[in-house]
C-alpha cells in the first residue's frame, strides 16, 4: 500500500492526528511539505485548508518550509488554495523570499517572482533589515543576484547595521564571487552607506514584525552620511584585519606543512636506517661497509636527523598555541630545528653516495664532484635564505627605529603629524612582522 494511502486512512479513522504538533511545533502538513510528499500535502489540505497557516516554534509554516527545501510543487499546491500566505512571516520577520534566497533554491525564486508575481515582497526586509538582496550578497550567489537585480529591486536599501548589499560583499572581498557581484551591483547603481544621502523623516520605513514587541520598529532607509576622515580610518582598519587574517592563516598552514616535512623526513631516515648503503652480511646481518669512515658519518647524520624529526612532530602535536605571537614563536623553533634535520639528512646522502662509489682510477673525480654539487647547492640555498632573512631583519629594524623616532618627544615632526600618530596607533596593534613587510606581502623567520 502507498504512503499516500495509508495517511488517507489514518486521517479518516483519526483526523484530529492532523492538527497534532511535535516538540518543535512541526505539524504533519509542515514535515510532508518539507520531504516533498506532494499527495500526502493534498489530502491534509483537503482536510483542512487552514492547516498551511499553522506556525511551528519558530514561526515557520508548510510553505516556508517547503520554500526552504525548494518544493515548488509543494509550493503552487499551496498557493494555489490561499495566495495570503505567502506574506506570512517567522519569528525573525522572514518571508518565504528570504527563506528561499538564504537556502540558495534559485528555481523557488523564479516561480515566486515570475509565476505568482510577489515582487512586493521583494524590498521587504526581517527583522535585522536585510532584504534578499542583502542575502545574496552575504551568501556569494552570483547568479541568485544578477537575477533580482534584473527584477529591479532596491539595490541601495540599508539593513539595521547600516549597511547596503554593496557594503556586505565588500566586506569580504576575499571570496571569488564578490569579483563578479561587485561590479554588477555598482552597474545596476548601487552604493556604499556613506556615499548615499543623508537620511530625511520620508526615508523612515517600518518593518513590519510577528512578536508584539517590535511591532512598531523601524529601519531608515538612508543613514547619516559619515565623514571621511572616519570611512579612511575603517577602510584601513579592515585592510589591516585582512592583513592580519591572512597572516595568521599562514602560519597555520606553514604549521601543518613542518609537520608534514618532518614526517617524511622521518621515514625516509627510518628506512635508510633499517637498509643502509652497501647492503649487509646474509649471516651475521652486519654492515659489509661498515668500518668506512663515510659510512660512520652516515649513520651518525641518519640517527641525528631521524630523531629530530620526531621531536618536531612530537612538539607541534603537543602544543596548540592560540594566539599569533605564541604560534610565531613555536614555528621560529620548530623551523630552525626543521632545518637542522635537513641539512642532517643531506650530509646522510652525500656520505652514503660516497660510501657506495667505487674507488677506481678516475673515479675519485666522480666522487668528489658529486659531493661537491650536492653540497654546494644545498650550501646556496641556505645562503639564499639567509639573505632574505637578513632583509626581514634589516626591514624589522627600520620600521621599529622609525616608530620610535615618531614616538619620541624630540622629533622634529609637527604637532599635527604627532597626533595624527596616536590616533592612528590608538587603534591598531603592534605587528613588527606585517607591518614591515608590507611592501613585500611575506616574512621569514
Amino acid at each position: 500500500m502507498h504512503v499516500a494511502d495509508i495517511v488517507k486512512e489514518l486521517l479518516e479513522a483519526r483526523q484530529e492526528f492532523a492538527w497534532k504538533k511535535d516538540l518543535n511545533g512541526h505539524t504533519p502538513l509542515h514535515l510532508s511539505c518539507s520531504k516533498g510528499h506532494l499527495e500526502i500535502t493534498r489530502e491534509l489540505l483537503k482536510l483542512d485548508p487552514d492547516l498551511s497557516s499553522l506556525p511551528d516554534n519558530e514561526g515557520r509554516t508548510p510553505l516556508h518550509w517547503a520554500a526552504i527545501k525548494g518544493r515548488i510543487n509543494i509550493i503552487d499546491e499551496i498557493l494555489s488554495l490561499n495566495l495570503q500566505s505567502a506574506e506570512m512571516r517567522t519569528i525573525h520577520g522572514e518571508t518565504v523570499l528570504h527563506l528561499t534566497v538564504k537556502n540558495n533554491q534559485y528555481e523557488a525564486v523564479k516561480y515566486l517572482m515570475e509565476t505568482l508575481n510577489i515582487t512586493k515582497l521583494a524590498n521587504m526586509p526581517d527583522n535585522d533589515g536585510n532584504t534578499i538582496l542583502h542575502l545574496a550578497t552575504a551568501g556569494k550567489l552570483t547568479t541568485m543576484v544578477i537575477y533580482l537585480l534584473k527584477l529591479g529591486v532596491d539595490v541601495n536599501a540599508i539593513n539595521r547595521k547600516g549597511y547596503t548589499a554593496l557594503d556586505v560583499v565588500e566586506s569580504d572581498a576575499s571570496n571569488s564571487g564578490a569579483l563578479q557581484i561587485v561590479p554588477a551591483l555598482e552597474e545596476a547603481g548601487a552604493r556604499r552607506c556613506d556615499q548615499l544621502p543623508p537620511m530625511s523623516p520620508h526615508d523612515i520605513q517600518p518593518i513590519g514584525d510577528t512578536s508584539p514587541i517590535s511591532a512598531q520598529s523601524s529601519i531608515p532607509r538612508r543613514a547619516p552620511r559619515e565623514s571621511p576622515s572616519r570611512h579612511h580610518r575603517r577602510r584601513n582598519r579592515r585592510r589591516r584585519e585582512k592583513q592580519i587574517e591572512l597572516q595568521t592563516e599562514g602560519l597555520r598552514n606553514a604549521r601543518k606543512t613542518i609537520i608534514i616535512v618532518a614526517v617524511l623526513i622521518a621515514t625516509v631516515t627510518f628506512a635508510a636506517g633499517i637498509n643502509p648503503p652497501g647492503g649487509f652480511n646474509q649471516v651475521s646481518g652486519k654492515s659489509l661497509v661498515g668500518k668506512q669512515t663515510s659510512f660512520k658519518v652516515f649513520m651518525v647524520c641518519n640517527i641525528v636527523a631521524l630523531f629530530l624529526s620526531l621531536g618536531i612532530v612530537i612538539f607541534l602535536v603537543s602544543i596548540i598555541p592560540f594566539q599569533r605571537k605564541s604560534m610565531m614563536q613555536l614555528l621560529v623553533v620548530t623551523h630552525r630545528v626543521m632545518w637542522l634535520s635537513v641539512s642532517f639528512l643531506a650530509a646522510a646522502y652525500i656520505a652514503a653516495i660516497w660510501t657506495i662509489l667505487p674507488r677506481g682510477r678516475g673515479m675519485v673525480w666522480v666522487s668528489a664532484a658529486v659531493v661537491s654539487l650536492g653540497g654546494g647547492f644545498t650550501l646556496a640555498i641556505f645562503t639564499g635564505l639567509g639573505v632574505l632573512l637578513a632583509r626581514h631583519w634589516l626591514r624589522k629594524w627600520e620600521w621599529r627605529k622609525m616608530k620610535e623616532k615618531n614616538r619620541s618627544p624630540n622629533s622634529s615632526i609637527s604637532r599635527v603629524e604627532e597626533l595624527r600618530m596616536m590616533k592612528k596607533t590608538s587603534h591598531e596593534s603592534s605587528n613588527s612582522d606585517l607591518d614591515s613587510s608590507d611592501q613585500g606581502g611575506y616574512h621569514l623567520y
